[in-house]
């Protein structure tokens, strides 16, 4: 497998869906006039990320003008587009999906956040599933420079999760998330490296930009980490787009050095498991 560029378009997201899209398809056409080959969004990037804004803005998969939009460019920009994710509505049910589309146009793997992120404290209340329904499904799909896994914001706190996503082989994991600026500094860059960390893979995580807005302010600071857990490219809180040139051959080198898939004790963690 050849070293490719990948770019993460953190983005300013309103309160205002074709204007949303428009801009995505800016930022993505300006990725791929950088020699882009992997182009990410992020998480809910055509609605402002709060439930009333989900249910107007929800469409079928079969008659997205969402997707129609992001397919049609990543085939006349030739580039792979993890097109974030939007609210996805499916008989009578509303999911937070995430998109792989390759560079002939075609949806090639969908994942549906599978981890609501429901949360009642003194200073926040956010409840996703009064809106939004779970999915039950890893997501993983083989590209010809890659193996790819999708993932979306909260799911990267269940590491049992993401092992799962080891175990199918994964390079890369695409995460679109949407940290808040309470949870933002405190755990998302510490979880993305320890996530590529524990997996010995790389990590790629996608928020909006830190727009002030009525709804919900995302955390910002997308992220593109390898293998190590080294930081290979971060933003700060504003809109921006960033870049990096990933080898998947290099994950072989880490786990050659630090063995622990080869060192795991499966014999013990299966065997309390099943007992259970």
């Amino acid at each position: 497998m050849e070293e490719f560029k990948i770019a993460c378009c953190q983005m300013n997201v309103i309160d205002d869906k074709q204007t949303n899209i428009n801009h995505a398809l800016e930022l993505i056409e300006e990725a791929a006039s950088n020699n882009a080959k992997l182009i990410t969004l992020p998480e809910m990037f055509n609605t402002p990320y709060t439930n009333a804004k989900f249910i107007e803005n929800a469409e079928e998969e079969e008659n997205s003008y969402t997707l129609e939009k992001m397919c049609e460019v990543a085939k006349d920009n030739n580039i792979f587009l993890q097109a974030g994710s939007i609210p996805e509505r499916d008989e009578g049910k509303i999911y937070n999906s995430a998109y792989l589309i390759d560079d002939n146009g075609k949806i090639i793997s969908k994942h549906r956040k599978a981890h609501l992120f429901d949360i009642n404290t003194p200073s926040m209340k956010f409840t996703e599933s009064d809106t939004l329904s779970a999915g039950n499904k890893v997501t993983t799909v083989k590209t010809s420079f890659a193996t790819i896994s999708l993932a979306i914001c909260y799911d990267i706190r269940f590491n049992e999760f993401w092992n799962i996503m080891n175990q199918k082989r994964s390079d890369i994991i695409l995460l679109p998330g949407a940290f808040n600026k309470t949870t933002g500094p405190l755990h998302w860059e510490t979880l993305i490296r320890a996530r590529a960390i524990d997996n010995q893979l790389f990590v790629v995580a996608t928020s909006p930009s830190q727009l002030e807005n009525p709804y919900y302010v995302a955390w910002g600071h997308s992220m593109i980490v390898d293998a190590w857990g080294k930081i290979l490219a971060k933003a700060d809180e504003k809109e921006e787009i960033i870049y990096s040139v990933l080898d998947p051959e290099s994950i072989k080198t880490v786990r050659e050095q630090i063995p622990i898939i080869k060192n795991k004790r499966k014999d013990i963690y299966e065997t309390i498991y099943k007992k259970e």
